[in-house]
């Protein structure tokens, strides 16, 4: 498998929500939890290993490296409520990234991205803990577009602006595809938090409100020299 360069979050590390959707697309359950291990090279040939014949334990290497792996899971928590797409662009408006984004250049919600190279979604406020921002894909977007749109929005909900977090755990389930230049929602709710440790939850709807895809997640605080 290799991570296209343009598929990145941070600068010369693969987007956390693309590589969980390619590795979840191999596993075996409708409901898959990817844990990120290290940052996901790019433009890279990565070994993918299945730990039987019926999909179970799915495991991105590199080398002998481990750098994700993705297991049968579960969501507990009920999905995101939407908002109309009309709230969602006002949310937009009130992104905050556009002068203190820790990764410009993220392939979801990176403001230096030119449109149509990569998503530019912009989660912004709509009600306490929680952002939405709007997506209109151009084309019909895979399954794994749809595991990287659900991602950003949950870390926007702990507004990271100037405080650099990646994503460590997404548990994620897809039940459909939206059609090319649908008016979708992505929501993104602020769970809970733990030292560096952030638990959110996201989802995404299509225009007649109907639940496309669900996610909870782990994201993790980081050094921002890490990525520098």
């Amino acid at each position: 498998m290799i991570i296209e360069k343009r598929f990145h979050g941070p600068d010369g590390s693969g987007h956390g929500g693309y590589v969980a959707g390619m590795l979840a697309a191999r596993a075996a359950s409708d409901t898959v939890t990817v844990t990120l291990r290290r940052p996901p090279p790019l433009d890279t040939d990565l070994t993918v290993t299945v730990e039987d014949e019926r999909g179970h334990g799915v495991r991105l290497w590199d080398g002998e490296t481990l750098v994700a792996e993705a297991l049968a899971g579960a969501i507990v928590v009920p999905p995101v409520p939407p908002v109309p797409f009309e709230k969602a662009l006002e949310g937009a408006e009130k992104y905050r990234a556009a002068e203190n984004h820790p990764f410009p250049r993220c392939f979801v919600c990176g403001p230096e991205r030119a449109p149509g190279d990569g998503l530019r979604l912009e989660p912004g406020p709509v009600a306490e803990a929680t952002v939405a921002t709007p997506w209109v894909p151009a084309e019909a977007p895979t399954a794994e577009l749809v595991w990287a749109a659900m991602d950003c929005p949950g870390g926007w909900a702990f507004d990271v602006a100037g405080r650099p977090a990646v994503l460590g755990t997404m548990t994620g389930r897809v039940t459909g595809l939206p059609e090319a230049g649908e008016r979708c929602v992505v929501m993104g709710l602020a769970r809970s938090r733990e030292d560096r440790k952030m638990h959110a939850a996201t989802a995404l709807y299509g225009a007649d409100g109907r639940l496309l895809g669900r996610s909870e997640q782990i994201w993790i605080e980081i050094d921002p020299q890490r990525f520098g």
